[in-house]
């Protein structure tokens, strides 16, 4: 079913991941203050998947990388699935009701993740549904706008809305790799509310009479991107370890028990480094040219000739237009790409220059110093 808000004057439908909801009202650049400022309220595509039961917390808390066994009753946490190579499967946000345990996804992640849920509750008390038609999710920062907007449901009593922990990160158990000096998340304070599918005809009517402002998801990408806020629809791929988004900081308690992916968390943080890093890239916009998700990216170096050797370093994970920063990137590179190369984004068949800022930094280093062993036969 179309959401109402498509219907209101201005709006553009969005397409691609955000398929559904409105893209934009007729001026990006205002509505990404009026978002930002807690003045305007997005609604986001989101697939819900409700876990009830008894067992359902410490079942969670079992497979998954964040501590969630003595998660509290309006409570939020995200946490990820990762497979055997810890390669990262599903982003999850989670809030529960105490009686029920709600996971937040991408709306294309809902069915797939109820379906393994499903296969793997064997016998204990859990029940797994998807309840993704039964909800819309209605996103903003903190500020007055929450005061005008439709309340949250609360089948249990307890009203399901999600408070995003990156700006508190790292969480505790949680492990940075960016700097805490300057990090633009602890200025993200984003939240989530669960509404009822049904209200959000009472939510255009209040934006057509003035009562209420709105942003599209053009707004939202621009000042997630702004946040360094990774997104499971956009920055993750089929090598994607949590290391290489810094999503250790708030998605992995890294001394929890084990679960799958565990032993290549551990190992990657102890002894390791992340074999990608991710990177906001301020571009040129002199061309007026925007690259989009998986445009290439290149680094030249000077050869011992003094000719350039261009090589393809990374790929654009999201591009956007914003109202400070002007066009900015995030991108997935490699990891031994110095921190402060220049790059050139080809976009469009357009070469696109772009300045390099480390979130996670080129020189991470292992969590454990762990000596070199003397080489057999060496002499001291």
């Amino acid at each position: 079913m179309a959401s109402p808000l498509l219907g209101l004057p201005g709006a553009v439908a969005a397409d691609g991941i955000d398929e559904g909801v409105v893209a934009h009202y007729g001026n990006p650049f205002v509505e990404q203050r009026r978002l930002e400022d807690g003045r305007a309220l997005a609604e986001v595509p989101r697939g819900i998947v409700a876990v009830a039961g008894p067992d359902r917390r410490s079942w969670l808390d079992s497979m998954t990388s964040q501590s969630l066994a003595r998660l509290a009753p309006a409570e939020s946490a995200e946490t990820l699935f990762l497979d055997p190579n810890g390669h990262v499967e599903h982003a999850v946000r989670v809030v529960d009701d105490g009686e029920t345990a709600w996971l937040v996804v991408e709306p294309a992640e809902a069915a797939p993740l109820a379906a393994f849920l499903d296969r793997m509750r064997f016998m204990l008390q859990v029940e797994v549904a998807d309840r993704s038609a039964e909800f819309a999710v209605l996103a903003g920062a903190d500020g007055p706008v929450w005061d005008a907007a439709p309340e949250a449901a609360a089948p249990h009593g307890t009203p399901l809305e999600w408070r995003d922990p990156w700006s508190d990160a790292p969480t505790p158990g949680g492990h940075p790799y960016a700097s805490a000096d300057g990090h633009p998340g602890q200025f993200w304070h984003w939240r989530e509310r669960l509404v009822p599918v049904d209200s959000l005809g009472a939510l255009a009517q209040d934006a057509r009479a003035g009562r209420i402002e709105l942003a599209g998801s053009l707004a939202v990408e621009a000042i997630r991107v702004a946040a360094w806020r990774p997104r499971f629809a956009t920055e993750v791929d089929a090598k994607t370890i949590p290391h290489e988004l810094d999503w250790l900081r708030s998605a992995v308690h890294v001394s929890k028990g084990c679960y799958k992916g565990q032993e290549t968390v551990a190992k990657v943080l102890n002894l390791g480094r992340p074999p990608r890093r991710l990177v906001l890239l301020h571009l040129d916009g002199s061309d007026t040219v925007l690259p989009v998700a998986g445009d290439p990216v290149f680094a030249d170096k000077t050869a011992a000739d003094g000719s350039l050797d261009r090589r393809e370093v990374g790929r654009i994970t999201t591009a956007v237009q914003h109202h400070e920063l002007g066009p900015v990137a995030l991108a997935v590179v490699k990891r031994a790409v110095p921190g402060d190369l220049p790059f050139v984004v080809i976009a469009h068949d357009t070469e696109v220059a772009a300045a390099q800022q480390q979130i996670v930094p080129a020189d991470a280093a292992p969590a454990v110093d762990v000596p070199r062993l003397p080489r057999l036969g060496a002499r001291p």
